[in-house]
């Protein structure tokens, strides 16, 4: 049947409890329930001030057009044509249909300002130059990631199949295989946070961070208080984290008392009050390099919902891996690839591969670490999530907090279950983003019809974006089964063949399929109307939820 493990309280150890009577404990603990917001402080909040500007932006764009269209014949016969040049454009483009669905909409209802929009939005100088850094640091690093072709023919040996995605990744994100490299999983963040907090304490040279989320808790306070530790005994530590943190997490400045502290800090992406496509492309990555030799990825952010310390959404299901080895060397220079856009100190790479401590690792199997870019038209995080959808025979079972396929996802599992293969999708039952929430009941229907099985987590919140393919293969990351992930996000996530690790993830995730609810059509019919229309709205803007 499986256990699960459960906290006793806040500040103590953990214990192994069955399935059925995990479920009942989660639902039933008591932990810190954190209150909701009021409108009234949404709308004072930092992201209420910062919506209001770029609301008051968007109008002031718009004004000039209204007049124009009002009483100007020659303009608005001259920004028509443009406006048809714009929409000759965007369909002739090579991006997912999708996006020109976002554009052709508002291009048709007001074709005039519509086509000035695009080019507003789409020629940010700002967009442009970082994604001209962020390519050019990826060419530099290339010649330190060079494809292990032994092993890589080790693998074609074994699997031909898994050894040509091997090949693509290398091929197209600049990552390569490795083996003798260990995986360690953790079905709960609370787990991966203690062993985090021990490997830390062990640095002798340089700590890593990089963190789409940073709040101040629990959590956040015992790693600082660590680093701080590290820092007095020579440690050198940076850390990067998301501008969207400044909205809400972490007050505006906070990259300034972190150097005041000694750790050399950087804001990825800071957000401005600017109607750009770059505000899209955050850094959803997870990433922690430990002296070169050690590296965490997975769900799990720095903030108190991830080891169940504050309650937001129910009980907070994450999951994460640490990976030991020579194939750290690949996030060790994802990461570097990220502080080299913008940071005032550009890091020598040659400087911290000789500071690395070699960690001599015998372990079966291969394993990819890699990383995904918005910026080079190259869609990777997805392109494995398809290809290990098309090449199960078994079975392909996900974890996603968000469903928002794009239609080559939604084919292939549609596809894989109709040819008989066990497709199985956990989300959650109490969501953190309710427009998601619905936008994602409006895919069931097709699924469910093809035959994909759906379970919703029902003790809370599902995090972990998982995925493991006939036990042969697994994914665990920071990709979620959407578009902002599969398209829009700097993502990364830990490819593994054939290592002992991947039977632990399958079984978590059977586990987690006995918390959970099994939905059927009928399930679905009994949603309330409002639920079904909000959902049925919402997907018009599907590319950018």
């Amino acid at each position: 049947m499986g256990v699960i493990l459960i906290k006793k309280d806040y500040r103590s150890g953990y214990e192994e409890v069955p399935v059925g009577e995990g479920a009942a404990r989660i639902r039933l603990r008591k932990g810190i329930k954190q209150g909701k917001k009021g409108v009234f402080h949404l709308l004072f909040s930092r992201i209420g001030v910062l919506a209001i500007l770029v609301l008051i932006q968007f109008v002031f764009l718009m004004i000039p057009f209204v007049w124009i269209q009002n009483y100007s014949t020659l303009f608005l016969s001259i920004y028509t044509v443009m406006a048809v040049a714009v929409l000759i454009v965007i369909l002739n483009r090579d991006i997912n249909p999708g996006f020109k669905l976002m554009w052709v909409i508002p291009m048709a209802a007001f074709p005039v300002f519509g086509a000035f929009f695009y080019i507003f939005v789409q020629a940010q100088p700002g967009a442009r130059r970082f994604n001209q850094k962020y390519l050019s640091n990826v060419r530099e690093t290339e010649p330190y990631l060079k494809q292990n072709e032994a092993v890589l023919s080790e693998l074609a040996a074994e699997d031909p199949h898994a050894a040509r995605l091997a090949t693509y990744i290398e091929e197209k994100a600049k990552f390569p295989i490795y083996e003798n490299s260990s995986v360690k999983y953790y079905p709960i963040g609370e787990l991966m946070f203690e062993d985090l907090k021990i490997q830390l304490k062990k640095a002798k040279r340089y700590i890593f961070l990089e963190y789409f989320i940073i709040a101040h808790g629990e959590m956040w306070g015992e790693v600082l208080d660590i680093l701080l530790e590290k820092i007095a005994e020579g440690v050198e530590v940076y850390l990067m984290y998301d501008g969207t943190n400044t909205l809400s997490n972490l007050p505006v400045g906070y990259e300034k008392k972190m150097e005041a502290l000694g750790i050399h800090c950087h804001v990825v992406q800071p957000i401005r009050v600017a109607l750009s496509t770059v505000q899209n492309n955050r850094d959803h990555r997870k990433i922690c390099v430990i002296d070169g030799n050690t590296a965490f990825t997975g769900g799990v952010n720095l903030a108190d919902e991830y080891i169940n310390v504050i309650d937001r959404f129910g009980h907070w299901k994450d999951t994460a891996v640490r990976i030991q080895g020579e194939a750290v060397k690949s996030f060790l220079f994802a990461w570097m690839q990220m502080w080299n856009v913008g940071a005032k100190e550009k890091l020598s790479y040659e400087k911290y591969l000789n500071l690395t401590i070699p960690l001599e690792v015998q372990a079966p199997g291969y394993v990819i670490p890699f990383s995904d870019s918005p910026l080079d038209q190259e869609n990777v995080g997805e392109s494995v999530y398809v290809d290990m959808i098309y090449s199960a025979n078994e079975y392909v079972h996900f974890m996603s907090p968000y469903l928002v396929p794009d239609n080559e996802v939604l084919t292939a599992l549609k596809y894989a279950a109709k040819r008989g293969v066990e497709v199985v999708l956990i989300l959650p039952h109490i969501p953190d983003k309710k427009y998601a929430f619905y936008l994602a009941k409006t895919y069931y229907p097709s699924l469910l019809e093809a035959g994909v099985n759906i379970y919703e987590y029902t003790p809370g919140f599902v995090h972990a974006k998982d995925c493991v393919c006939d036990g042969k293969s697994a994914v665990v990351g920071t990709i979620n089964l959407d578009y902002r992930s599969l398209y829009l996000h700097f993502e990364c996530a830990v490819w593994m063949y054939g290592m002992p690790e991947i039977a632990k993830i399958e079984e978590d995730f059977q586990v987690t399929m006995g918390l959970s609810q099994k939905i059927t059509m009928e399930d679905y019919l009994k949603l309330p109307f409002y639920v079904k229309l909000f959902g049925g709205v919402l997907k018009l803007m599907a590319p950018l939820m």
